[in-house]
This record gives C-alpha cells, structure tokens and sequence, in this order.
C-alpha cells in the first residue's frame, strides 16, 4: 500500500495556518499531478478550497486520524504520529472533556487547568493503588504509583522528572506526586515524617515562589526531593536539594510581578498588629518591593505601618496583591509549618528579623557625596532599623555601605564609591544575606527530614525550571536552558532505550532509529574554551567585562555549529537550543557569575549580636551548596577565588545528571495553555512551542520513526475479525490466523513485524486497517439492508393486494345491502307517515277542546275571586271601625285615671313634708338624744364584756395585753395631765376636750371591733357549710367509686373464677379417667395372673399327687382387687433397664423427655432389686415372707399413722407462719368488698370440694373391699375438717381485725365530732385512700397465694394417696406371699419391711428437695451415674482416637459397661428438676472457663453447637453472680469476657470464621443482657419463666455499651476482611467480564496500553471471565458464614448493603477514570453483570431490605452509557442518574468514545445542555460534589434488639466443650 491511496476524495488532512497552527481540511478529489485540493473553513466559518502544490510525496499535508481515535489517552496510539495529531488530540482531551493528563509514551503531559480539579483526594489515591499506568486514565498518581511499583519490585531508585516552563504547574504536579508516596507508605519513625515532608511545601514556596506576568505562585529555584524508603518501602526520611534560586528578584521585579511571598506574609501580618518590633508597613513603601524599573527609593509621604506598600524591595512590581490570596492566611500557615519542622518560634522571630531587615535595607536612602563620593544621612530611620534588627553597629554598616577597602601591597585604602556603586553593593548585600538564609532554612529541613538509619531506596522528585525564552534573555535564561540541555540528552537515552528492550522483547528485526542528539550544544556550554570556561576566565581578568567576554565568544566558539552572532547586535550571542534558538544579551554576566560581596560587609554581619545572623555567615561550608558567592577582601586581584555561579551550577548539575543516570527516570511535561490563565482555554500556538520545548514531539517522533501501534494476538483478532473468512480462523493458533489477516490486507512486510506476543506496526496503518475495516462493515450493512428493504416491500405488497381484495369484497357486499336496506326504509317511511298524520289530527283536537275548556275554567274562577275579595274588604272595615272605636275609649279611661294619681300624689306630699318638718324640730331636743344614747350605753356595755368573753374563749391574749398597755400609757398620760392640771388651771377646758376626744375613738374603736367580730362569726358558718357540702360530695363519689369498683371486681372475680373452675374441673376429669383406665389395665393383669397361678397350682399339685389344696373363688375375695403381683417378680429385659438410664443430650437447647418421668413415678418399688444376687443370676428375686401378717400390719399402719401426723404437723406449723405474717386491717368499705369477694371464693372452693369428694369417693366405691383406702378416706376427711376449722380461725382473726379498724374510726368520730373533716385538712384522706388500695392488692395478693397453697396442698394429698395406693398394693403383696408360702421368721419381715419402708421415705426425700446435696442412697446413686457418663465419654473419645490411627474397629466397650452395670445394680432415674437457668461456678475456675469458652473454641466446632450457645452459657453464668449478688465476681467476669473477645478478634483478624463467631456471640450476650435487664421496653415478647430470671441485684447498661463498642469492631472488621476478599474482583467481574458474545469494545492501543505496564506483567490478574463466579461465590460464601454462626437477618443485611456499596464505588470510580470502558456495548456489559448481583440478592430474599439500592449509581452510569444523547433526551437522562453527582455525569459524558465510526460522538452542546440542566440539583448538592464515590465511607450500625426465645432452664452443657466446673442450678 502507498501513501498515494490515503489521499483520495474525503480523506482528512492538516494544513499550516498562522492563527491556529494547523487547520483541518479535505480533500475534493484525489491526488494527482502533485497538486492537493482541499476544502476548508477560515477562522470567520466561512468555506474556503485552496489548491496546493507540493513537490514530493513527503511533503503531503498530514492526514488526519480516524474520529474513533481521537481523544486517546495515550498519543503513541494514535494511527497517524505528526505534529498537528498530537495538538488537536491534547486539544480535544483539555477543552471537549476536560482532562488535563494524557500519557505521550512514558511522558505523562500535564496541561495546567487554571481551575480546582476534584480529582486528587484520598479516593482517588485509593483508585489507582495496585494499578499500573495503562489501566485508568491519566493521572501524575499513576506516574507516582508506577515509580512506587517499580522501586518495589525491581529494588531500584526511581526519579520523576516534573519540567515545564513557568505557570505550567511544576511545583502542583511535585506536590501531589510527594502526596501520593506519603499517602500509600506508613512511616516508621515517631515524628510522622510524610506530615513533615507536605508541611515543607509552605515553607518553600514562601521564601522561593513569586508572582510572575506568566504564574502567580512561580518556583524561582529548582529542588530535587529524595524521599528514603525503609526496606517495607515505608518512608524513613527527605532530602531536598536547591538549584539557582533567583536572587535578583529580592533586589528587582518586572511590571506586574511581585517579590517572594514571606516579604508580603510579614507584611500582612503587621497590618494586624503583629510583629511590631519588625516596624513593618505597607509594601508600596519598600523599595525593594515597589520599584518599578527605577533605582532610586520611593518616597511617600503618609506611610501606613505594616503595609507592604512601605518597602522598596517589595513595590517595584506595582502587583502587590494576588486574586483569591490572602497573605495573612498564609503567614499563619507558614508558621504552623515552621513549628511542625522543628524550628522554635524563637529561631523563627529571628528569622523574620532577618527578612525585615533586607525589606529596610532596600529602602536606605543613598545620596551623592562630593565628587565622586555618596553618602547616608545621619537621620535615616531605615538604616538605624537595619542595624537594630540585625544586631550589628550602626556606624560600620552607614560607613561600608558607601566605601570599599583596597590593599596595595602593605598599604590599605579606603576608596568612596559612586552612587551606582554604592547602591549596587547595598543591593549584592540583600541578595547575599536572602541566599544565606534560604540555604540556612533548606538546611534545617534536611536535618528535619533526615533519618537515623541508612535509607534503604530512594524516590527523587524533580521539580526544575523548564525552557525559558523572552525578549531579553540573560544569565538566568542560559542556566536553566543549559539544565534542560541536560535534561533532554538523558530523556531522548532512555527513550530510544525503551524502544530498543521493547523490540529485544518481541524478538523483532529493527533499525536504528536516528534521534537529535543534543551533545554538540552541551560541550558548546561546558567544554573546555566554551561558554562557561571562557565566562570564567573574563571573570578572572582585573578588567573583563561584557564587551571583551562576548568577542571572545565570537572568536572563540564560531567553529560550533549551535553557535551564532546576530547581524544587528554585537552584544548578544543566539545558541541553537533542542527546543528553538535563544538570543541572550550579555549585559549583567560577568556580575552575575561574580556575585560579589564587600569582606566589610560580611565581617560587620559576622559582628552581628543576633545568633542566627552570626551563624549564617561563620560556619563552614561544607559541600558544594547550590549558590555561593565570591567574598573580595581586597579587589579583584585576590590568588584565592571561588567558584562562580557558572561553575557551581556545572557542577551541581552534573552530579544530579548522575543522580538521575542511576535512577529509573519518570517523566512529567507540564503545558500552559494560555498566558491569560483562563480556565480550559487551549491557545494552540502557545502550546505548540512548549511541546518542542519539552521534548514531547520528540517522543513522538522517536515512536513514529519506528513500529507505534501495537496490538496483542487476541485483540486484533476480536477487532478485525470481519477481514476474514471463517476458513482462515484457527482458534488455537492466534498468531498464524493475524497472518493471514493482515496478509490479505497489506502487502509490504516493512509495514507491520510480528513479535513474540504482539503485532507491531508503522505509522498510519491501523488507520488503514479501521479504513478496511470499516469499508467491509459498510458492505455487509449495505447487503443487510437489501435483504431487509426487499423483504419489507414483498411483505408490503402482499398486504397491499390482500387488503385490495379484501376491501372490494366487502364493498360489494355493503353496496348491496344498502340497496335492500333503501327499499325496506320506504315501505317503512309510508306507513310511519300514514300513522304520523293521524296522530298529528288527534293530538290538534284534543288540544282545541283542552283550550276552551281551560277558557271557561279560568273566567269562571275569576268571576268568583273578585267576588270574594270584596266580601273581605267589607268584614275587615267594620273590624277596623270596631277596633278604632274602642281605642278612643280606653285612651280617653286612662287620661282621666293619671290626672287623678298625679293630685293624689301632690296632696300626700304637702303633708309628709309637714310631718318631716314637725320631726326635725324633735330629733333635735336634748330629751330626745339622751333617751336614745341610753340604749346605745347598754348595748355598747354588753357587746363590750361579749367581745372580752369571746378573746379569751379563742386564746386573743396577745391583742388584749396591747390593749391594756394602751390604756396604761393613755392613763399615765391622764395622770400627767391631772398634774398639769393641778399646776395651771387655764387648761382645764383643753383637757376636757381631749378626754371627750379620745372616748369618742374608743367607743369608735369597740363599734369596729364588733363589726369584725360579726364578720368572722359569718365566715365561719359559710365555711362549715361549704366544708360539709364538699365532704357530702366526697362521700358520695366515694361511694360510686367503690360500688362501681365492686361491680367490676365481681365480674372479673366471677370470669376468673369461672375460668379455673372449668379448667380445674377438665384436669380432674382428665385425672379420673386416667386413673379409672389404669385401674381396669390392673384388674385385667390381675384376672390375668390369677388365672395362670390357678393353673400353674393344678399343675404343681398334679405333680405332687392331687393332695394339695386348690384355691377357689371365695378364696380369692378375701384378698384386696387392687392386689394383683405375683411374690415371684422377674427381672426386665435389657431395654427396660436401659430406659432408666438417664438420657444424654439430645441437643443444644432443647428440654429433655418428660416421659420418663411420668414411668418413674408410675413404676412400683417391688421393681428394685435390692438384694445381691449372685452374678449371673438373673432369674428371680425371692423375699421371706413371715406368716403372721397381723402383726407386720399393725406396724405397717402405725407408721404411716406416724408419718401422716408428722405431715399434718408441718402443714399445720405453717398455716400458723402464714396466719400471724398476715397484712393489716381494712376499712369498712374495702372489708365488705373483700367479704363479698372471699364469700364467692368460698363458694366456688366449696364446689370444688364437693367435686372432689365425689371424686375420692368414686374411687374408693370403685374398690369396696380395700380397708386401706376407707381408712385414707375418714383420714382425709379428719384433715377436711381441721382444715374447715383453720379457715374459721382466719376468718375470725380478720374480723377482730377488721373491728379494730371500726373502733379507730369511732374514735376519730369521738374526737373530732362532727367536723371529722379536720383530719383532711392536709389531704390525709387522700393518702390514706391510696395507701388502703395498696393493702387492697396485698390482700388480694394473699388471696391467690392462699388458692395456690390449696392447690398445692390438694397436689401433695393426691401424691400423698398415689404413695398410699402403692404402698397398699406393696403390702396386699406381702400378704399374699405370706399366706401363699411359708417359712422365715418375723424379724426378718420387720426387718425387710422396714428396709423397704426407710426406702420409700429416701426417696420421697430427695423428690421433695431437689436442690439438697444428696445425703442418702439416692444420691450416691446419682453420683455414681453421672461418674459412668463420664467414664463413658472417655471410652468414646478414646475409641474414635484408635479407629482414626487404623487400629481397627474397638470392641464395642459401652454396651459391655452397660450391661455389667445392669447386672449389679438398676439405675432409678430421679425426678426432673425445676432449674433456674444459671451455672454455679467456683471463681478460681473463672479463667479456664474463658479460656475453654473464648480463646480455644475453633469455628469448626462452634458451628456444631446451638448459635450463639458460648454467650448463653457465659449469661447464665452472669446471671449466678446476680443471684448471689457478688459484685466483685460479676465485674471479674464481664472484665475477662470483654478482654478475651478482644484478645481473640486481635489474634484471629485475619480469619472471617472468627470474626463473625464473635461477632454472632458478642450480639448475642448482648441481647441477653438487654433482655432480662428488667426493662420493660425489652420484656414484651419474653414468657413469664423469662421475666422471672431477670437480673435482680445488677445494672449492666454500661457493660452493655461496651459489648455495643466492641461489636461495632468486630462488625467493621468482618467489613474490611470481606472488602478484602472482594476488592481484586470487583474491576474483572462489573467492567471486564464480557458475557454478550459479539459485543467487543477493543480499540487500538498504544505504548500505555493495558498490558504495557511493569506492574501487569508481574501480577496475576483474575480471569475476566471467570471473576463474576469468583465474586458471586465468595459472596454465596460469606452469606452462608454469616447465617452458620446465627447472625441476625437484620445485620447480615447491614453487611451486605456495606458490601454492596463498595462494590459499586470501586467499579464506579474505576469507570470514571477508564476511557475505554465509556462506550454503548461496555455499558451493556456491565448492566447485565449487575443484574447477576440483583439476581443473587432475590436468591438470597435480601431485596426487600434494600440492598441492590446502593448499586443505583454504577446501575445508572451504565444506563447512560446505553442511553440515547440527542437534545431530546437531556430531560430523561437528567432524570434518570440521580443517583450519580453533576460531576460524574459530565465525566462519563467526557470520557463516552464511540465503539465503531458508525457511532457519532457525544456532542459538545448536548453536554453544555446537560451541565445548564443539572445547575438546579448541583446548587443543592453538597455530599455529591467530588468526582469519585468514597470507598471508606460506612452506613451507620444498627444493632436492632433481637430476644432469644430459648429458655435458660433448657440449655445444656456439650460434652466437647468439657466444662466440668460449671453445676447447673
């Protein structure tokens, strides 16, 4: 294939343009004749054709690369490798999708955004750890994690190369870079050293960066930062390394730029009244910090203090401020970094003393002297500031500031210097002392930084300056473009290095490929006569300076071919660099290479009384540090030089070119997209230089030069599998099937080269292929839609002819029924209208008459209406006539009667007024006025002694003794005037007056009184009568609460009465036929035996002749029914001697059979062998039996005569106990109740004693001939009557009570009278109402306690009658034996009776106290048993150990113990015990118990056991240290617990088995303790049992809070094992496991393809297609663990619903930053992987709780991938991902790259559209804001209160746990 068939009509190129660098173009016909015609559109749009000429076909314009390519992320995938590819496919990654890494080889090109990026925390960290450079999109963290990978597995320092001119975003790229290592490595030492290396940042970029016209935070120096790595790669320590800082920039700034950061924080912070010793102001008033392009100091006249304005150094840029900084933030931020460093605030007040005093030495006013001289004034308040901060003498620095010293042989001299002069050694001193202290402060953080140990490896981060090229280029300029001469020699060797291994690995043919070698420029610079050798030596001259350097150069290095001279300029030289040719101008090397200083100067700081100043400039140099300086003591004529900057940068250049050589190198070229520093602006001319510069192009050059595009076997094949026949496929043979592929593709072999495991191939290529491809897709889609367009038009015209047939069929059927219908519709239309009319006449009649009619009828009611009327009119005048009249007459009646009243009233008043006046004259005579006052004496005189009675009857002895005192001092002073009396005579009238005066107050005074006392006598008898109405009221409520009381007592009484009865009655039933069933059962055995004992005497008397006596019926009958075994009692088998045994543990929680209690208390005691017969001897058991029975009678009844009188006894002790422990009386109304109530208990107790007796009676008709039994029934009823006659007892013991309670409220009766109110007076009554409820439930209490002692007590007289019957079937027993046989003597029967007797008695002991230590034969027995099982576990264990070492088969060593063991001796199982739920334990075996319990118990044991048994048993132990309130005990116990579970968990993390046993466990004792704590919120669903075994003496709530903490551990270490377990499946099984046959995504890869990493060579990857088994199995498997060790339904869901959330945050942040997984097909893919998840949910019934919600994000991201992009689908789409953030839906849009040409991309306005539609959500989205899904992020636990319904009582100990200490009570 040649080049000539690309360029056909269509094809796509790039042509030169001035504006946009390329522009893109078409072809409008093919090319011939060497003329290309292509079609354009200029930069206004509008169209524009251009032929153009080109010589060759080398010069053919660049074609352009396939749509589907575009966008890559790496540029060596791309088919066509040029210039304009590389800068449209960057512009299309930074602009379109906003991505500002993309990957050129293994350069990682960074393009500076200008904009806050939410791509660089911990998530995202986390997302690219483990991951090598080919598998997510890319990013400075995958540079960073593939030099961690490497160091790590190839044991080899790595270096990362971030380069880049300034504002590019070097120093960013370096930071995040350092980030990442310190993130991903633990440090080991204690001083957190990551923290320390990213608090160095602060710190360097105060004192190194400045604003720039081209970047706000410019590094001005370069820095080499070797972080050292312990040998686990952990990070040990730094050191960092400083190149060329800017030193003229402290002195000096361009327009628009600003001086280094710290100047400006100091400032800052002394507007806040910091610092005020520093004597800081604004920087406008510094020199060195406002200059502007003057020399000379600014002068303002009104200096603000602190501001940044005041200082020289700091306002010569006029930019003293940076948009969105705030220096005094900074400062602060500074400081802190300081602090974290080590550096005291001591050594940092120094610090800034130093920094101030450069800032006021630039502001030192230097004047002109006398002639050639200058000068500083005396009161220049910079200087004396100067001198204060830096503690040096005042004199000596004014004086050597202005004078320089010269030696000339023995003789000194001190020399005035000019004022340029002067001002430039003032400046050289600022700039020495600024490099000093920057050194110095480097310094400390390498000892900060510096390890103890000796690193182990190293990973060094370059943060250097890139190509630099201005107008004016100067010494600075050439040092850092001679740096990066270096720099590229060493990238372009390790580039071509790479390639070469690569080709060496595939075992391909290859050619060298030519590269720019840049050594001819390097020796140029540092060879021997070149530039910095021939600087050097005119450094050295006594009078060298620019002019003569430069000629030199001329002369000198005109032979290098990179060297030139301009045409217009003979003070500037152009060197070619790699990257453009530079132009620098001499003016300022030779200074600037001196960089010297006056030895005065130095000695004066050297002087200086600051530590810090002095230190600067007396310690030794040590090294070579990267800025040193020339000190002149005595001009420049000195043997002893130094270096010179030049030579020093040589140097340390080279030994960090060393450095790097030894490392393996990773390369970051970091872009500026536009000097305006607008965000996601691309300037394509702007870029195109930067990407010579950096070497990017030469990458691709060196790519492109040979095989660029590579593809695996299996890759190509899948993708241009359509270029081949199905003939030429061989499925085990990928390599020879590619063969024929691309044999019947390209036909020149130099295209493509066959590797080992790829195919590589020449530029240009896979666009050919993909043109093919393509071609050959279009084909087959143009075939299917011929197929399918000529079956959609038969299939059409078959559709259209039927329907044509169809429809003229049912026309002419239509048409003719119409016709039929016509003809039906006239006749029918005739006959309507014949009928219509004579309807219509009809209806014109009727209508006619109805109107006369209606004539008539409406003038004929008028007529008589009108009538009427008038007769009305006529009646209701005279009415009104009547009415009028009558009116008149009464008005006339009344008129006349008021005229009369009025004289009457006039007269009346004429005389009443006479009589009045008569009457005044009266009232005023004196005859008149003393009979009146008469009367009132005497009434006052009586009320007077009433009043005085009435003080002293109510105790008034206060008022009157203040009155008698009154009087006492009214009488004294009467005395006082009867002397004054006697002394002037003049005053007698006087005291005359005042005596009336003051009787008439008294008599006043005594009037008030009675009125008081009158009012009060009222009061009270309103009280009382309000008082007896209230208490009325009280009564009568009372009285209708309690009747209502009664009432609802009686009902309820009566139910629950009723209630027992019926169940009592059934149980009784139940009992008599049972007892009636089993009676006939002994009858019937009975007839039975007796019959073949009849028979067996017939025959035993036919063999001894017939002569023995033969029993008869009347025989029989004297011996009882009920007595039916034979004295002859045969041995059961083996199987009833085995049942006695007692069970062993059937299982774990379950109760044991109760059956074999009700046989045990049925079997009789003649079961039980107790002699001792011979071994072997099973036969029978023979007991001698006396003949006289009556005696053996007699003192059988006497003993039981004497155990029923000892039972009564006891019973009778305790009705006594019971009777005088009885509660206080009650009031009347509460005793009738309780009569009332205990009247009907009676009642209904008498029912069931009737029911009872009829019962006995029953039974003992039932069996008429049994004495026994008559004689139980009259002892019964003798207890009957004792009973009867107790209870009247109690009752007459109430009843005193109860009167007693009657004469009390007498009493209060007697004592208070009527008023028996008082007593409430403070609410009495009412306390005493509540306390008498109280004593009405204690009694109601005893009430039932009483009913269940009846019970209990009938309980005990039917065991007492079942223990009777038997003992009277015992002894008809012996009777019969006694009179069947002979033999013996009686001693021996009262002997064996009695043995047998003390038997009985034994056990019934040990059934009545259960919990006694056994003290009898029973017990014995019992311990002997429980040693058997013992014995027997130890023959099972030892058996299994010997059938586990092939020893065979054991002898069956059990059944031999169990029948030897029924041969000695029957085992008689005891009654069942009522536990308690709880072991009692000893504490010294506390310990063991945890340690069985916790530390030694295995996963695979526990799961054998009940879920969660370990924390039931160690509850119940809890709960015994409750029972017998041992506070030391519990706490010891909870203590070990909580300690054992921890220790366990720590030790066992790793294992999920563990952890979620004690997981389960720990849940589990939790519950517990929440369950019988005795809250009621924690007892509604426990039984009563349960209510009962609560805690009774320990709160647990907060050892419940600690159980809580430690679940949650465990719970997030079950978490973190199960995430670690499903990480490495999460990506193979969600993204690439691909189930859809046929939809392949796979595109052409590059250098960084998947593959092409170190790191995915080295690991093993899971298989894509078997990672979703993988994964749905390990969460199968961890579901079953959960479930196995009973965990809680509800956090099994919380477990899942975490796991699932982690699922989907790893596969979504993994989508988000993988372009090639972003298309339609991928999305398919991963939405059906999903739904296997879902589907596993609904397999495992965890749907319902929401689980499969926190995959919705990864659901709807890829949802979009599938969905439809058109404008119309902005609204459902938006809709649709709510789940995804603003930000994610715009990445994945971004990142959407169509699978084939035939897809269109993903407009730019579609996206714009979406952007603008979710600015609403993004407004209210703050959670949602990053980019990635946090993976650490943890839903709350909830850990929901879950009761155990298993009953404590019912738990038993396993065998294998061997827990022997514990004792179930």
């Amino acid at each position: 294939m040649s080049v000539r068939e690309l360029y056909v009509k269509g094809a796509r190129v790039w042509i030169p343009d001035p504006d946009q660098v390329w522009r893109c173009a078409e072809l409008t016909k093919d090319y011939k004749n060497n003329i290309v015609a292509v079609v354009y559109d200029d930069a206004q749009g509008v169209e524009r054709t251009e032929d153009l000429v080109v010589k060759n076909d080398e010069e053919l314009p660049p074609l352009r690369n396939p749509d589907i390519l575009i966008g890559e992320n790496d540029l060596t995938s791309l088919s066509y490798l040029h210039e304009p590819a590389v800068l449209y496919n960057l512009q299309v990654r930074f602009c379109n999708q906003n991505a500002i890494y993309t990957y050129c080889g293994i350069v990682l090109v960074a393009i500076n955004p200008y904009d806050e990026m939410p791509i660089y925390g911990p998530d995202t960290i986390s997302a690219y750890r483990g991951h090598s450079m080919g598998d997510l999109d890319p990013h400075i963290f995958a540079v960073a994690e593939e030099a961690f990978t490497q160091m790590e597995r190839e044991n080899k320092d790595q270096s990362i190369i971030v380069s880049g001119e300034s504002g590019a975003g070097k120093t960013v790229s370096a930071k995040y870079a350092m980030r990442y290592f310190a993130t991903i490595s633990g440090s080991d030492s204690e001083t957190q050293i990551e923290k320390k290396i990213l608090a160095s940042n602060p710190i360097m970029e105060a004192i190194g960066n400045a604003k720039t016209t081209r970047n706000d935070n410019s590094s001005r120096f370069g820095k080499y930062i070797e972080l050292d790595f312990t040998p686990s790669y952990s990070i040990m320590g730094a050191n960092m390394r400083t190149y060329l800082l800017e030193k003229s920039r402290v002195v000096f700034q361009a327009p628009d730029e600003r001086n280094y950061h710290i100047f400006y924080q100091l400032c800052s912070a002394a507007e806040q009244g910091k610092l005020p010793h520093l004597k800081l102001r604004k920087p406008m008033r510094f020199h060195y910090l406002n200059q502007g392009l003057q020399e000379g100091p600014m002068v303002a006249s009104k200096p603000r203090k602190g501001h940044q304005d005041n200082f020289h150094y700091l306002k010569q840029g006029s930019s003293p401020h940076i948009d969105g900084v705030d220096d005094a933030e900074d400062f602060i931020e500074t400081c802190k970094a300081f602090s974290l460093l080590g550096i005291n605030e001591g050594m940092q007040e120094q610090i800034f003393r130093i920094l101030a005093g450069i800032l006021h030495l630039g502001n030192v006013v230097l004047e002109e002297g006398n002639g050639d001289s200058s000068a500083i004034s005396t009161g220049d308040k910079s200087l004396k500031t100067v001198s204060e901060l830096l503690g040096i003498d005042l004199e000596d620095i004014r004086k050597w500031l202005c004078n320089r010293k010269i030696v000339s042989g023995r003789e000194v001299f001190t020399k005035p210097m000019t004022l340029t002069e002067a001002v430039f050694s003032r400046d050289a001193l600022s700039k020495h002392i600024y490099a000093k202290l920057f050194d110095w402060i480097v310094t400390q953080i390498n000892k900060c930084f510096a390890a103890k140990a000796k690193p182990y490896r190293f990973i060094g981060v370059l943060d250097i300056y890139g190509f630099e090229t201005f107008e004016i280029n100067s010494f600075e300029q050439f040092c850092i473009n001679y740096a990066n001469e270096k720099l590229q020699q060493q990238f372009n060797q390790h580039v071509f290095k790479l390639e070469q291994e690569e080709y060496v690995k595939e075992q391909i043919e290859w050619e060298f490929i030519n590269f720019y070698d840049n050594q001819p420029c390097i020796d140029l610079i540092e060879s021997k006569l070149g530039i910095l050798d021939l600087l050097d030596e005119e450094c050295r001259m006594p009078r060298g300076s620019d002019q003569s350097w430069v000629e030199k150069l001329y002369d000198k290095c005109k032979k290098w071919e990179h060297f030139s001279k301009p045409r217009l300029s003979n003070t500037s030289f152009l060197i070619a660099h790699f990257a453009d040719k530079v132009g620098y101008e001499c003016a300022g090397f030779l200074e600037k290479n001196r960089d010297t200083v006056s030895e005065e100067q130095i000695n004066i700081l050297k002087s200086s009384q600051i530590a810090l100043v002095h230190s600067l400039f007396t310690e030794k140099e040590k090294g070579a540090p990267p800025t040193k300086v020339k000190v002149l003591p005595t001009g420049s004529k000195s043997k002893q030089m130094k270096k010179t900057v030049g030579s020093q940068f040589r140097d340390s250049l080279n030994l960090l070119m060393m450095t790097l050589n030894s490392t393996t190198p990773h390369y970051v070229r970091c872009i500026k997209p536009n000097d305006e520093k607008m965000a996601f602006t691309f300037d394509p001319t702007r870029a195109i230089q930067q990407l010579r510069a950096c070497g990017v192009l030469e990458t691709v050059r060196i790519s492109a030069a040979g095989y660029p595009s590579r593809w695996t076997y299996n890759e190509f094949f899948c993708r241009y599998r359509v270029l081949c026949n199905s003939k030429d496929i061989k499925r085990n043979d990928m390599r020879l099937t590619c063969e024929k592929i691309i044999g019947n593709m390209i036909n020149d072999e130099d295209k493509f080269k066959f590797g080992r495991t790829k195919i590589f191939f020449r530029a240009g290529q896979v666009a050919y292929m993909e043109k093919l491809r393509a071609d050959r897709l279009s084909a087959c889609g143009v075939m299917i839609q011929k197929h399918v367009r000529m079956f959609l038009h038969r299939n059409r015209y078959r559709t259209m002819r039927k329907a044509a047939v169809t429809i003229q069929k049912y026309t002419r059927g239509l048409k003719a029924r119409r016709h039929v219908h016509h003809i039906r519709r006239t006749a029918a239309a005739i006959k309507i209208q014949a009928a219509i009319r004579g309807w219509v006449k009809r209806v014109q009649y009727k209508r006619l008459v109805y109107t006369v009619t209606q004539l008539q009828a409406h003038a004929r009611g008028a007529w008589a209406r009108e009538k009427y009327q008038h007769m009305r009119r006529v009646r209701a005048a005279i009415i009104i006539q009547k009415n009028v009249r009558m009116w008149q007459a009464v008005y006339h009646y009344k008129m006349a009667m008021r005229g009369m009243i009025t004289l009457q009233g006039l007269v009346r008043c004429f005389l009443a007024k006479k009589q009045l006046k008569k009457l005044k004259i009266e009232a005023r005579s004196v005859e008149h006025q003393r009979k009146l006052n008469k009367g009132l004496e005497n009434k006052i005189i009586s009320l007077q002694q009433k009043l005085t009675e009435a003080k002293l009857e109510v105790g008034n002895v206060k008022t009157y003794k203040e009155e008698i005192v009154t009087l006492k001092e009214q009488l004294s002073e009467m005395k006082g005037v009867e002397t004054q009396l006697k002394n002037s005579s003049n005053r007698v009238s006087e005291l005359e007056a005042m005596v009336a005066k003051l009787t008439q107050e008294v008599e006043a005074e005594r009037g008030e009184k009675m009125d008081v006392l009158s009012e009060k006598e009222r009061a009270e008898k309103e009280n009382r009568e309000l008082v007896e109405k209230l208490n009325a009221e009280n009564a009568k409520l009372t009285e209708e609460l309690m009747n209502a009381k009664k009432e609802e007592a009686k009902k309820e009484g009566e139910e629950l009465l009723k209630r027992k009865y019926e169940a009592e009655k059934q149980q009784m039933i139940m009992e008599y036929s049972e007892e009636k069933s089993s009676y006939q059962r002994l009858l019937k055995e009975f007839n039975r035996l007796e019959q073949k004992n009849e028979q067996l005497e017939e025959q035993m008397a036919k063999m001894t002749g017939g002569n023995s006596h033969k029993r008869t019926a009347s025989n029989v009958s004297n011996l009882s029914g009920a007595s039916d075994a034979p004295t002859e009692l045969v041995r059961d088998d083996a199987s009833e001697f085995n049942s006695i045994i007692v069970d062993d543990d059937v299982g774990y929680g379950s109760v044991r059979s109760r059956a074999s209690e009700a046989s045990d208390n049925s079997r009789n005691l003649e079961s039980i062998d107790w002699g001792s017969p011979q071994k072997g001897d099973t036969s029978e058991i023979r007991i001698p039996v006396p003949e006289k029975v009556e005696d053996i009678t007699l003192v059988l009844q006497l003993q039981n005569k004497v155990r029923e009188l000892e039972k009564e006894r006891r019973t009778m002790a305790k009705r006594i106990d019971q009777l005088e422990n009885s509660s206080s009386p009650l009031d009347d109304s509460q005793h009738a109740q309780e009569l009332i109530r205990l009247q009907e208990l009676e009642m209904e107790n008498a029912k069931l004693k009737d029911d009872l007796n009829r019962l006995r009676k029953s039974i003992a008709d039932s069996e008429p001939q049994n004495n026994r039994i008559q004689e139980f029934m009259k002892q019964f009823e003798a207890l009957q009557d004792e009973l009867e006659r107790r209870r009247e007892e109690c009752i007459q013991l109430r009843t005193v009570l109860a009167n007693r309670a009657h004469d009390l409220r007498s009493l209060t009766q007697s004592s208070y009278g009527k008023d028996v109110d008082i007593v409430n007076e403070d609410g009495e009554l009412a306390i005493a109402y509540q306390t008498q409820k109280q004593v009405n439930r204690q009694l109601e209490d005893e009430l039932k306690s009483e009913k269940q002692r009846h019970r209990e007590a009938e309980t005990e007289y039917k065991s007492e009658l079942d223990r009777l019957r038997r003992d009277n079937d015992r002894q008809q027993k012996l009777l019969a034996q006694n009179l069947t046989k002979g033999g013996g003597s009686q001693p021996e029967t009262l002997l064996q009776s009695e043995i047998m007797r003390l038997t009985s008695e034994n056990l019934l002991a040990v059934n009545i106290r259960p919990l006694q230590p056994p003290q009898n034969l029973q017990g014995q027995v019992d311990n002997l048993t429980e040693q058997l099982k013992k014995y027997k576990r130890s023959l099972k264990a030892y058996a299994k150990k010997i059938k586990e070492s092939g020893g065979g088969d054991p002898p069956d060593l059990l059944d031999v113990a169990a029948t030897t063991e029924g041969e000695a001796m029957p085992v008689i199982r005891k009654k069942e015990r009522d536990y308690m739920g709880m072991f009692e334990y000893d504490r010294r075996e506390e310990m063991q118990i945890i340690r069985v319990l916790i530390y030694e118990l295995k996963p695979r044991v526990a799961v054998t056991f009940l879920p969660g048994l370990p924390a039931y048993i160690l509850f119940m132990c809890i709960r015994h240290t409750d029972h017998i309130n041992d506070d030391e005990k519990v706490r010891s116990l909870l203590n070990n617990i909580v300690n054992g579970v921890k220790r366990v968990i720590k030790k066992r993390h790793e294992d999920l088995d563990s952890t979620v046993l004690w997981l389960s466990n720990t849940l589990r004792l939790l519950h517990n303790l929440k369950q019988y704590s005795g809250d009621k919120a924690f007892q509604a669903e426990n039984t009563v049992k349960q209510n009962e075994q609560s805690l009774k003496n320990f709160d647990l709530s907060e050892y419940r809070q600690v159980l809580s903490d430690i679940a949650v551990w465990i719970y997030n270490g079950v978490i973190k094992l199960m995430e670690e377990k499903v990480q490495p499946l999460i990506v193979p099984s969600i993204l690439e496991h691909e189930a859809i046959a046929g939809l392949s995504g796979n595109k052409p890869g590059g250098m960084r393809g998947r593959a092409g990493s170190v790191a995915r060579e080295l690991e093993s990857p899971v298989e894509p297609q078997k990672a979703l088994d993988l994964l749905l199995k390990e969460m199968t498997q961890f579901y079953r663990t959960l479930a196995m060790f009973g965990t809680d339904p509800e956090l099994i869901t919380q477990v899942f619903r975490q796991i699932f959330y982690f699922i989907c945050a790893g596969s979504l942040n993994n989508l988000l930053l993988r372009k090639d997984m972003c298309h339609w097909s991928k999305g398919m893919q991963i939405r059906y992987n999903l739904s296997h998840l879902e589907q596993w949910t609904r397999d495992m019934r965890l749907h319902e709780a929401g689980v499969t919600d926190t995959l919705a994000p990864i659901i709807q991201a890829a949802q979009l991938l599938q969905a439809r992009k058109t404008d119309d689908d902005v609204n459902s789409i938006c809709d649709m991902c709510d789940k995804l953030s603003v930000s994610q839906i715009i990445k994945i849009l971004n990142l959407y790259t169509p699978a084939d040409e035939f897809e269109e991309r993903v407009p730019i306005s579609f996206i714009h559209k979406i952007q603008n539609k979710l600015q609403e959500r993004a407004e209210g989205e703050q959670a949602q804001a990053t980019l990635l899904m946090n993976t650490k992020f943890a839903f709350p636990v909830r850990f929901p209160f879950n009761p155990s319904s298993i009953h404590l009582e019912d738990i038993e100990l396993p065998e294998s746990l061997n827990l022997v200490m514990l004792k179930k009570v």
